[in-house]
């Protein structure tokens, strides 16, 4: 759907790193192309094997990247936050879509097409190594995680997913709760292992009281113990 433009951030706001780094002339042409569409919770943004057409921005809400893999199971590959950009490396590799990608929660998106973006970069050095810099940025963080979620046991792995959310969203007044509610098939998506793994170990850092829980809301009891879990994997 798209979005009322009056209650929607400006783009300056929604694309900080790429607007400062246009001349006045490439920002009108980026304005004047730019979609700004929401989505509801659960809404599929793009499809494994569909061709990538824009570069999309996050400007409120939260969207996760997941693959469909062995038997139907979802492996979530990584969660996107505001001012975030995602799907434009299929385009830069001119392939389709290995990924898919839907709404978490209620999300408003920015869709700028790649085709201006691919002539702006052409154009502009300092954006073209924007793009590198982002590129490397998740090629490094995606090498790390298959070594985790391969190498660390199933505590490690719980542990890390937690940080890992900690880090990207926050937590919320209390200075506890993590700032976003996953269920727990999510959550074991993100740690790739099973729902009953997932659950079994959440029960057991209650236990030991590393987290509390209130229906998908947790609580972050003991953060150093749960990085030191996470770090020895």
């Amino acid at each position: 759907m798209v979005a009322d433009k009056s209650d929607v951030i400006s783009l300056s706001e929604s694309i900080p790193e790429i607007w400062n780094l246009l001349s006045d002339k490439e920002r009108e042409i980026i304005t004047i192309n730019t979609r700004i569409l929401e989505f509801k919770k659960n809404e599929v943004i793009y499809r494994e094997e569909e061709t990538p057409q824009d570069l999309m921005c996050l400007c409120k809400g939260k969207v996760k990247i997941y693959k469909e893999g062995v038997g139907g199971r979802s492996q979530i590959i990584r969660m996107i936050r505001p001012t975030q950009y995602f799907g434009y490396r299929a385009y830069f590799a001119n392939e389709p879509y290995v990924t898919a990608a839907s709404a978490f929660e209620s999300a408003t998106i920015c869709f700028i097409p790649m085709k201006i973006i691919e002539e702006l970069v052409l154009s502009s050095p300092r954006l073209g190594m924007f793009f590198i810099r982002e590129l490397s940025t998740d090629l490094g963080i995606a090498d790390e995680r298959v070594v985790n979620l391969t190498q660390k046991h199933i505590r490690g792995r719980l542990a890390e997913s937690l940080i890992f959310l900690i880090e990207s969203y926050g937590l919320e007044e209390d200075g506890a709760t993590i700032s976003i509610y996953l269920s727990r098939e999510d959550l074991a998506s993100l740690s790739n292992m099973t729902t009953s793994n997932a659950i079994r170990t959440l029960s057991t850092f209650v236990e030991e009281h590393i987290i509390a829980l209130d229906g998908r809301k947790i609580k972050v009891i003991d953060e150093e113990k749960l990085r030191k879990i996470s770090k020895i994997g």
